[in-house]
């Protein structure tokens, strides 16, 4: 682990060249109560398309650039209350889902749920952030690019 300059909630915080890069953040997944409705709203209303719906308790919707996921909800809400289960930001590969969980890890940062490939074909790890937000770094090949 390169020695840090200064730390911040534990974790190194200087900025080093071995970090990996992202896409940016385009992915978010809510907990909905109302799943139907949700998706009525997002599809209907906004614009957005299902891409893939893999059981009555899931669905993937996308705008083209992005990812929203909504999961029914199951009285499970954050500690807060908030309906955010995650926020994700995309890679362009599988392998970089595993470089940043390996540059994450050294640089002190827990890994909540290591890499994994999902059954899309995605793969993410998941990570919190200071304030307990699990943030996941995830491949999704409709919209990293690759």
């Amino acid at each position: 682990m390169p020695a840090a300059a200064g730390t911040a909630f534990g974790y190194a915080t200087r900025v080093t060249p071995d970090r990996p890069s992202h896409l940016g953040l385009r992915h978010l997944a809510l907990h909905a109560e109302a799943l139907a409705e949700m998706k009525r709203f997002y599809v209907e209303l906004l614009g957005f398309r299902v891409e893939w719906e893999p059981d009555p308790d899931n669905v993937y919707l996308t705008s083209g650039s992005d990812n929203l996921a909504l999961h029914r909800a199951t009285g499970r809400r954050s500690r807060d209350g908030s309906p955010l289960d995650h926020l994700g930001l995309i890679v362009r590969g599988a392998a970089e889902v595993d470089a940043w969980a390996r540059f994450l890890e050294a640089h002190g940062v827990p890994i909540v749920a290591r890499p994994r490939t999902h059954r899309d074909g995605a793969r993410s790890c998941y990570v919190e952030d200071p304030d307990g937000n699990r943030v996941q770094i995830i491949h999704h090949p409709p919209i990293s690019g690759g």
